[in-house]
């Protein structure tokens, strides 16, 4: 069920918007406007999702509206999976966002649950102190977070050079990239 369950970018976007408005009722035209994507892309993930007993249907008005099943199995899990994968990661990005100049944002090791030397990356021009405090008093780790700074030209030059840090630290797949407006400067 789990590898059916998270196959495609449509489905993610589809069980963020049910999960956390549990209440809410949305027919097809509707997801494919929110959530910008094509409407048989949005029907086929609509009627696995259907399938597999996380969303049930009701027709009004001569429209057939979505809603998630409340008594699905796995119900509580997914959504404590998704509101959490949501707010941590859009929560940290905004705030350091909002301290300085941030062109590269990558969130690592304990952020993502992974082995790695370090837990956040920041390119660009950030308040160093403010940044600290917001660390030591306002997320809860189970360990003080391993971060580092670095300049745009640094990072810029060290890319060019294929860094093998840097490579490690934006190919594995695990680690999440949430700002990246240096893309395609680096090349």
């Amino acid at each position: 069920m789990l590898k059916r369950l998270f196959t495609s970018s449509t489905r993610v976007k589809l069980l963020t918007i049910f999960l956390l408005n549990p209440d809410g009722e949305f027919f097809i035209r509707e997801l494919t406007r929110e959530l910008d994507e094509q409407i048989n892309s949005i029907r086929r993930e609509l009627d696995n999702l259907k399938k597999m007993g996380l969303l049930k249907t009701k027709e009004r008005s001569r429209k057939k509206y979505y809603m998630v099943n409340k008594n699905f199995l796995f119900f509580n899990e997914l959504k404590a999976i998704i509101t959490k994968s949501i707010s941590n990661k859009d929560e940290i990005t905004k705030r350091i966002n909002n301290m300085g100049e941030v062109d590269v944002l990558v969130l690592s090791g304990l952020f993502v649950n992974n082995e790695a030397n370090i837990d956040l990356l920041i390119v660009g021009d950030i308040d160093k102190e403010q940044l600290e405090t917001y660390f030591n008093n306002e997320l809860e780790t189970s360990r003080p977070i391993r971060f580092s700074i670095m300049e745009k030209e640094d990072y810029l030059y060290r890319r060019k050079c294929k860094d093998k840090f840097l490579s490690d630290l934006l190919e594995n797949p695990e680690n999440i990239v949430s700002v990246n407006k240096l893309d395609n400067e680096k090349k």
